[in-house]
Formats: C-alpha cells, structure tokens, sequence
C-alpha cells in the first residue's frame, strides 16, 4: 500500500497538531469520564448529554484534527474529515436532538466488552504508545483524533439501544478498516485495538439483529 506521506511526516503532524490544540486532550479525557458515568445513569435527560459530548468528539477530530492538520500531508483527510462530521452529525441528530438512542447498559457480556473498549481508548491505547518509544506529544489522543475516539466510540454503542443504532455504526465500522491500516504501514500497533474494536462492533450487530428477527422486534436495536 502506497501512502502519499511518510511514517515521519504522519507523526510530525501529530506533534504539531498536539501543541496546536492542548489542553483540549485534557478536557476531552474529562467529558470522556463525564459521558461514561451520564450513560450509565439511565435517564434521558442525561444520555442526551451524553450523546452530544460524544457527537462533539467525532466534530472536532473531523474538523481540527482531518480539514486543519492532516489535510496537510494526505488530500484524502478531506474525505475522512467529511466522515468524522457526519457521524458527528449522526450522534447528535439521533442521540441528543430527536432521541432514537439510549444508553442502557445492563448484565451480560457486551456491557462488559464495551467498558473494556473504554478504558482501552481512554488508558491502555496511549500507555501502550508510551511503552512503544513514542513521546507523549506525538501520541494520537482520545477525544481529539480519530482511532482511539472510534474505539471510545464501539464501546459506548456496545451500551446503546435503540432504532439509530446501525446507523451509527456505519461509519465507525468503516474506519476500523481505514485506521487499522495504520497497524502495519504507519508503525502504530495499538490500533490494534481498533480492528478488534471494529470486529466486535460487526458481531455485535449481527447478534443483535438475529435476536429481534427471532424475538419480532424488527430493528429497535436490542
């Protein structure tokens, strides 16, 4: 696979594009833990809070991280960009604005898989990229760009019911293909996580859907 930029010129950008938005890895880190403890409170009034803070993830990786800085090196960052603000969009058409999503985690395994996807795209993903020789101003931060949101992201569905649900999946799904590339071509193992992410989501999917065509729940989502 031939990239238009070097795997230099990719983590350049990254360090640059850190300097340019801090502290806002530090705020995102905050509403992060603000949307995981909203969407574990079941009342609507909260979920919508929730869905709008992570709706503003997806916008502002779109817009600040593609449009303003990898556009730079990589003409299709205009493309991606464009991805990242629609599911933005999405989120918050579906989640905060006229309600077809809820967070209702419960019991079971996937409520379990999907606090671990979290704490995988808020702890583990950067931790790893610390102990893989990487600075820390030259890391991809959760909140602010596009794998390790997109993980954050899988785990926060795994909780969500509802008739939008496949259709914020799309996107994400689509990435975990995209950005898993960088595992072997741009020398960042930890998306391996975001492959894993992105195959959890598609079975999650599928066992979702058969459940309510054996249940005759149609699509509502669980």
């Amino acid at each position: 696979m031939n990239l238009p930029f070097t795997v230099e010129q990719f983590f350049e950008v990254f360090r640059t594009y850190n300097h340019a938005v801090w502290p806002a890895q530090v705020v995102t880190c905050v509403l992060g833990i603000a949307a995981v403890v909203l969407g574990t409170r079941r009342r609507r009034s909260l979920d919508r809070v929730a869905w709008a803070i992570l709706a503003a993830f997806w916008l502002w990786t779109g817009i600040a991280y593609h449009l303003l800085h990898f556009s730079r090196i990589n003409p299709a960052a205009y493309v991606f960009g464009g991805l990242f603000i629609v599911q933005g969009l999405l989120l918050l058409a579906l989640g905060e604005i006229k309600p077809r999503l809820a967070f209702q985690p419960a019991r079971g395994v996937w409520p379990i898989i999907g606090a671990a996807l979290i704490f995988y795209a808020m702890v583990i993903y950067p931790l790893l990229g610390l102990l893989l020789g990487h600075r820390a101003e030259e890391l991809p931060w959760f909140g602010v760009t596009p794998c390790p949101t997109t993980i954050f992201t899988f785990g926060m569905l795994l909780w969500a019911t509802g008739r939008g649900r496949f259709i914020v999946f799309i996107i994400p799904l689509l990435w975990s293909i995209i950005g898993g590339s960088a595992t072997i071509h741009l020398r960042v193992p930890q998306d391996c996580g975001l492959i894993a992410a992105g195959l959890i989501g598609l079975i999650n999917l599928l066992a979702t859907r058969r459940r309510s065509l054996l249940t005759g729940e149609g699509q509502s989502g669980h």
